[in-house]
């Protein structure tokens, strides 16, 4: 079999041929799929195996002190050749993979072979074709998660240790230092533990990658926003826990969290990184230093790693094995998400090149693989996981709103006069003050001379383009059939108008990009998608009583959507798309707001003929989403019921006619006298200001474009079969 090794004193990496382990008793004999390649330890290794003899002897003097012990124990000429014998040796590199059982050792009964298994240890866990683990140092995959993602359990009991060492509790603040990969891994534990997260790390794409993550704001160390967002969010008192996840010789980070721990604090030391503790900092907080021993209890214990001897659940409740399958556990079920710390994925014949390239700086990575070749797992744990694009908001050379001069009417152009535009939007600008409406564009005369004479719009024509060129219409509303949209908008932005478009802004991903390369093309963003529902009164009051939250939530929405008439044009899927692909993003958006951030991936099913659907949405913090979009319930029974559920508080909205919160005081609002009120008019009157005054439109681009690719996920998720992660694109 192959495997990587490297000679400590020339520095010399190759990929050699050597014998196979040999299955011994109390463990199993794993062939690796994947392998994680650690960017700070191993490459530290590789960094001190080509200095000189003095860069190495300064780089490690702990090394230094027991050759100074050797030599006046056994004297100089004995100790040269032992040290000169172990530098001129091949060691192995790598202690992170996941792999299939090959062979099961005497005594072992809970894992047989073809299972998969992901496995710890620098000496049973290397970039080795085949490895022989002991009991105590492998833990079965999760069903469905991804081998390349269990690659990441040693690394992640790594920083689940670090975390338990800090004792985080919910709703505490903690400052991460060092945004590496151990540092991205605390900062989602911290995060599914409830706990808000300030970032630490010189390299902003890093710090990037944490807020995306769930970091509540990252920076660079020598940044004022470190100490302002700790500001923020502690009330001046500084955060719970600092956990130390840097490396290198700078005194930085120990300061860094004396200024930035609260008193009492605690801080972690999970890196390498050098610890002159500042006394007087220290003690006049005196903080609470503490130590993460690798992947925890058990470690370095050759009776629980080699012997398998398991210490008492009672007395020790989480050892390197238990670690080990919650942070498996954690990522199956989308509480950790690894796979945007994968920068690449390197052949193992290759391995060499891939270190090199990492030493040298040509490969800037978090996380890289390393993949075997032999036969395949994805029968266990698929490989393929579908995406859907969020294409990033490109504005190019934007061009500033100018707003409008004050006493002077917004005037608008409706392109499309159907239902929905005539009863659930137009009365409202009729009666707006402040308000003209200007012209109305529809295919047939008739139906532009009915909107003209029933809403006053001062013109009414069949001809698009000469609205568009019309320097005087400030705004467009398309209004029109679900397979124009996309088309439309992006005219209208050309145009340079500020766009009001009824949902779905788009039906498939190349429309969407069509609307953002408009977008990148004028530097006109100018863009408000019809998701009304995040305006009602009645759903602000509730979210405003319900308050902040801590903790991931979980929320329920059962929309009863009923069955559609005959000849409905809703039903053409052939061109105007699924009925959820033109109503759904409405509930997606509603959960977005109410949850405060994007959806990261999608799982549809549906019943046959697609008429009911279940659509999970999981979000970055661990927070989940499900959609029931139904059609065949009674007809009398509300259309909207929505429960949100976090940090023991449930709110509740009954089909926008009352809502309630259950938390140390209950609140129940008032039945509503009129009809109810989904948002409409004050989405209206948002989008008029925001026209009027040039501010900022009432819904970020950024968010209408993530719940665009999360309602066009769900038919991608029906089509697969299988979770669709949605993908952020640069």
């Amino acid at each position: 079999m192959k495997q990587v090794v490297q000679n400590y004193k020339s520095g010399e990496l190759a990929v050699l041929d050597v014998p196979v382990p040999g299955c011994k008793p109390g463990g199993v004999l794993v062939r690796s799929a994947y392998s994680l390649i650690s960017t700070g330890t191993e490459l530290m290794k590789v960094s001190e195996a080509g200095m000189s003899m003095l860069g190495k002897a300064r780089s490690r003097p702990d090394q230094v002190a027991k050759v100074v012990q050797s030599v006046a124990t056994n004297g100089v000429p004995a100790t040269y050749r032992k040290v000169m014998g172990k530098l001129d040796s091949y060691t192995p590199l790598g202690y992170s993979l996941c792999g299939v059982v090959e062979q099961v050792g005497a005594g072992i009964d809970d894992v047989k072979v073809g299972d998969l298994v992901a496995c710890a240890g620098n000496e049973h866990a290397l970039h080795a074709e085949l490895n022989w683990v002991p009991k105590n140092l492998y833990a079965r995959v999760p069903e469905g998660l991804a081998p390349r993602h269990a690659a990441f359990g040693t690394v992640g009991s790594i920083a689940m240790q670090g975390v338990r060492q800090g004792e985080s509790r919910l709703g505490e603040v903690a400052l991460v230092v060092g945004l590496g990969l151990i540092g991205q891994l605390v900062v989602q534990l911290l995060t599914a533990s409830g706990v808000r997260v300030v970032g630490v790390d010189p390299d902003p794409a890093r710090c990037e990658l944490a807020e995306r993550l769930g970091a509540a704001a990252c920076a660079d160390p020598s940044s004022t926003a470190v100490e302002t967002a700790v500001a923020e969010l502690t009330g001046g008192h500084g955060v719970d826990q600092v956990y130390l996840a840097a490396g290198g010789g700078s005194n930085q980070p120990v300061e860094l969290a004396a200024r930035m721990c609260r008193d009492r604090g605690r801080v972690v030391d999970i890196g390498k990184c050098r610890l002159d503790l500042p006394w007087n900092a220290y003690y006049e907080k005196e903080l609470d230093v503490r130590f993460s021993r690798s992947y925890g209890p058990g470690r370095y214990d050759p009776e629980y790693e080699l012997e398998g001897r398991d210490y008492p659940i009672g007395y020790v409740r989480w050892t390197e094995r238990r670690n080990l399958a919650c942070f498996l556990d954690l990522v199956a079920r989308g509480r950790v998400d690894v796979e945007p710390l994968i920068s690449h994925i390197a052949d193992f014949d290759d391995a060499v090149e891939t270190y090199r390239s990492l030493k040298d700086g040509d490969l800037k990575a978090v996380a890289v693989l390393f993949r075997y070749p032999g036969r395949t797992v994805e029968a266990q744990a698929p490989e393929a996981v579908p995406e859907v694009a969020v294409p990033e908001v490109r504005r190019g050379d934007r061009v500033p709103p100018s707003g409008r001069a004050a006493g002077t009417p917004v005037r608008l152009a409706f392109v499309g006069a159907g239902n929905y535009a005539t009863s659930m939007l137009l009365p409202h600008l009729a009666r707006r003050e402040g308000v003209e409406l200007s012209t109305v564009v529809t295919t047939t005369a008739l139906s532009a001379a009915n909107a003209r004479r029933k809403f006053g719009f001062a013109g009414a024509t069949t001809d698009l383009d000469a609205v568009l060129g019309d320097d005087s219409v400030d705004a467009v509303f398309v209004v029109t059939r679900h397979s124009s949209h996309a088309e439309l908008t992006r005219r209208a932005l050309l145009a340079g108008k500020a766009v009001f478009v009824e949902k779905p802004l788009a039906l498939t991903e190349d429309e969407l990009a069509g609307v953002l390369s408009a977008v990148e093309e004028s530097g006109n963003d100018r863009l408000q998608v019809g998701f009304n529902r995040r305006f009602a009164p009645l759903l602000q009051e509730a979210r405003q009583r319900f308050g902040a939250r801590t903790g991931p939530a979980s929320l329920r929405y059962l929309v009863n959507a009923g069955r559609l008439g005959q000849g409905s044009w809703y039903l053409q899927q052939g061109t105007e798309g699924s009925r959820f692909a033109g109503e759904g993003g409405h509930f997606i958006d509603t959960a977005s707001w109410l949850l405060d951030a994007d959806p990261v991936s999608v799982y549809a099913v549906a019943s046959p003929g697609n008429d009911d659907l279940q659509v999970v949405l999981r979000y970055p913090d661990g927070s989940t989403a499900t959609v029931s979009y139904v059609t065949t319930g009674a007809p009398g029974f509300p259309k909207e019921t929505l429960d949100l559920v976090a940090d023991g508080k449930v709110l509740r909205l009954d089909d926008f006619v009352r809502a309630s919160v259950y938390a140390r005081k209950r609140w129940v609002s008032s039945r509503l006298p009129k009809a109810r009120d989904k948002g409409q008019e004050a989405q209206l009157a948002a989008f008029v200001r925001a026209v009027r005054t040039g501010g900022p439109m009432p819904v970020p681009l950024e968010s209408l474009v993530a719940t665009t690719a999360a309602t066009l996920a769900v038919q991608a998720g029906l089509a697969g079969g299988a979770p669709v992660t949605l993908a952020r694109t640069r």
